[in-house]
């Protein structure tokens, strides 16, 4: 299991006769940015919250870390960063003050925390405001705090709910040259998205509709498969004859 930064097999999760994520398997590799792509409700946030531990799953297998989602979820959350689609700091602090708040959530230790600190508000460009109250920060900013107090701990594998959604294209290019940026450093990313342009900057994309996966493997790859000869078709292309008309 250590050879894969995640791997589920056979993945499940029920909500009383309600099948939300349907037997899915797939693994990551090592510093590689995964793209979990689908509609609003295929079951992309309740797979990345199983994999993460905030959930349990119904029925399968699965290891994130070489840790067992089942046994050791408690585990998972410390050693992974994760990032969920709804803003979940705390809007009547500071950047400062969420800042140091997590550094003792991830118990780093107090001696690492005027480093990490520095480190994170000069990557999130936040320096200049650390001391304005959270909620008066354009979305976009708040994004990158969420993003930076993710990172506190160092984490080897990080998790991204819909990181850009709400933010300007600016924003979003410059989250995506952070991301290249930490996988060059052996960071794997784990990342959910609706735009299908931020979708060709992954090594490789599972693609799930109704709970199922139905396409996996590179861009280019699904692309080609879905559309041979064809050298206008796009991701956006493939997505829609996927999530419309299911699997070829």
């Amino acid at each position: 299991m250590a050879s894969e930064a995640v791997q589920v097999k056979d993945l499940e999760k029920r909500f009383g006769s309600f099948v939300a994520v349907k037997q899915i398997s797939f693994s990551v590799a090592p510093g590689e940015i995964f793209g979990f792509l689908g509609p609003n409700g295929a079951g992309k946030s309740t797979t990345i919250r199983m994999i993460c531990g905030i959930i349990r799953p119904s029925s399968g297998t699965g290891h994130v870390a070489g840790l067992d989602i089942f046994r050791e979820s408690e585990k998972i959350k410390q050693s992974i960063g994760y990032m969920s689609q709804k803003f979940s700091l705390y809007l009547d602090m500071t950047p400062f003050e969420n800042i140091r708040f997590y550094l003792g959530i991830y118990a780093v230790r107090p001696g690492l925390w005027k480093e990490r600190m520095e480190w994170v508000l000069e990557m999130t460009r936040l320096d200049l405001v650390k001391d304005r109250l959270t909620r008066e920060l354009p979305p976009g900013r708040r994004q990158s705090l969420a993003l930076g107090c993710a990172l506190l701990h160092r984490p080897k594998i990080l998790f991204l709910d819909e990181p850009t959604s709400g933010v300007d294209p600016i924003t979003r290019r410059r989250f995506w040259d952070f991301i290249r940026e930490l996988t060059e450093q052996g960071v794997t990313v784990f990342v959910t998205t609706h735009y299908m342009d931020e979708a060709q900057h992954c090594h490789r994309v599972v693609i799930i509709n109704e709970g199922s996966i139905v396409a996996h493997g590179t861009p280019r790859a699904i692309i080609e498969d879905l559309f041979p000869g064809n050298p206008g078709a796009d991701l956006n292309d493939a997505f829609v004859k996927l999530v419309t008309q299911g699997s070829p």
